[in-house]
């Protein structure tokens, strides 16, 4: 069970898709109408903020992976740098955060199979994806990284296709309407509608739709030459997130007026249709599908090698740390999966349930904790190693330390904040704390109970 044995089969290019996999989910292409229905064209102010905090961490990340490049990577960093108990709280806050999205990715491409065919309920398409998503993740993780790289490509390259045509359209070159411009960017109200502060709100709203992007330090352990491939991939994920979310949504904005988006139809498919290109429905159907997979995908490999992680550092059941002969940690794989199919089941059984609310409100939260502890780490270790002089060693450096560590750390403290003081994201939180804090309690208390009885059998 040592960590050689993990199977380094995850060329750069499968690395580099993943996380991409995570990040741009069913939520892309249904959500962005409710956060332009809030910020109005601002939004893409919003998202450049959200970007350019994934582009701190991720930073971080790449520093701490490629120093030391294992499976399930930020948990076993906030052990060594931070402590044993917060590993303890953000590992398994961060699996409970992917045990409780991926179910929502499964049900939405449940929901839009039982569109095409109603006469099977969206709970059994739901349970056929799951089958198919644990499937891919018990083959050997090169096939993984395959099948991951080709759902995620075919997103980008919707994604691509409808900036094309709606850069048409704002030119006047396809549709009657002629040249726009800004006329439909600026003519319902101007850029920010509902204020300046909008923006700061619906950052902390799309922080959560780019979390994900961590996957690539969990897959650290499982990629050829991470120490080349790692920085490779962090600089083009997060620039190419950057640009597959402002660069379509800048168009899809400057073609469709803000105070039509919403959250009953992909806005994607609304803004063609307003120019006579009503057949694309369908294909955007499709194509939240693809996203669907791909996000549940990556989301239960990301959930597996935290869990995986948690288990090798005695922060969960032994044997969950255990890896079969095609260095796959299946049991792990087998443990996330039964809980998403769990939660399906209460979703059956109650849609309107209050447990699966609060689940699924769990991410905003704990996904921010984890990127926090991934800056943290990074900025401890370094100055650990700066006072040792060993930082001359490190083959990639996170640029400006500690100034892009710090704002990575305190931009998310301040959305945390944010997030206390607004009733819409307030659930959000009070579902995340718990999540930390009991496993961290926990864990404390074993600690304690072993302490205690190492004492008296010494006494004896």
């Amino acid at each position: 069970m040592s960590e050689n044995k993990m199977n380094r089969g995850l060329k750069n290019r499968h690395l580099q898709l993943i996380s991409l996999g995570g990040v741009i989910g069913s939520g892309y292409f249904l959500g962005t109408g409710y956060v332009l229905e809030k910020a109005g064209p601002a939004a893409i102010l919003a998202y450049l903020l959200g970007g350019v905090i994934v582009l701190c961490v991720m930073l971080c990340l790449a520093e701490l992976a490629v120093e030391k490049p294992i499976s399930g990577s930020f948990v076993t960093y906030a052990k060594e740098n931070i402590s044993s108990t917060w590993a303890c709280g953000v590992g398994w806050a961060y699996w409970i955060t992917w045990v409780a999205y991926v179910p929502s990715e499964m049900i939405a491409a449940g929901i839009i199979m039982s569109n095409f065919v109603p006469a099977i309920s969206q709970l059994w398409w739901a349970v056929l994806f799951g089958l198919l998503v644990t499937a891919i993740n018990l083959f050997h993780v090169d096939k993984f990284g395959e099948s991951e790289f080709w759902l995620a490509l075919f997103k980008i390259v919707a994604l691509v296709a409808f900036s094309i045509v709606a850069g048409l359209i704002c030119l006047g070159l396809i549709g009657d309407q002629g040249y726009l411009g800004t006329t439909v960017l600026l003519g319902s109200g101007g850029f920010a509608p509902n204020g300046y502060w909008s923006i700061i709100l619906t950052m902390v709203i799309i922080l959560v739709n780019f979390q994900g992007t961590e996957i690539i330090g969990l897959a650290a352990g499982e990629c050829k030459e991470p120490e080349k491939s790692i920085p490779i991939a962090v600089r083009n994920v997060t620039w190419r997130i950057i640009a597959l979310y402002i660069i379509p949504i800048s168009l899809l904005i400057s073609i469709l007026p803000w105070n039509q988006a919403g959250l009953d139809e992909s806005v994607f498919a609304m803004a063609l249709a307003n120019y006579g290109m009503t057949g694309v429905a369908s294909f955007f159907a499709f194509v939240i599908l693809t996203a669907a997979i791909s996000c549940s995908n990556s989301g239960l490999y990301g959930a597996a090698r935290a869990m995986h992680s948690l288990a090798r550092l005695d922060m969960a059941p032994r044997f969950l740390g255990e890896i079969n002969k095609n260095g796959m940690p299946s049991k792990a794989i087998m443990l996330s999966i039964c809980a998403c199919w769990a939660v399906i089941l209460l979703y059956s059984i109650d849609p309107d349930s209050a447990v699966y609310t609060y689940l699924l409100a769990v991410s905003g939260f704990t996904g921010a904790i984890a990127w926090i502890s991934i800056c943290w780490s990074q900025y401890r270790r370094r100055k650990m190693m700066m006072a040792t002089g060993a930082d001359r060693r490190l083959k990639f450096r996170t640029p400006l330390f500690p100034y892009v560590t710090l704002f990575g750390i305190w931009a998310q403290v301040f959305c945390l904040v944010v997030m206390a003081f607004t009733p819409d994201l307030q659930e959000a939180l009070y579902a995340g704390v718990p999540m930390l804090l009991l496993p961290m309690c926990w864990y404390k208390l074993r600690a304690w109970r072993r302490k205690a009885i190492a004492t008296k059998a010494v006494v004896h």
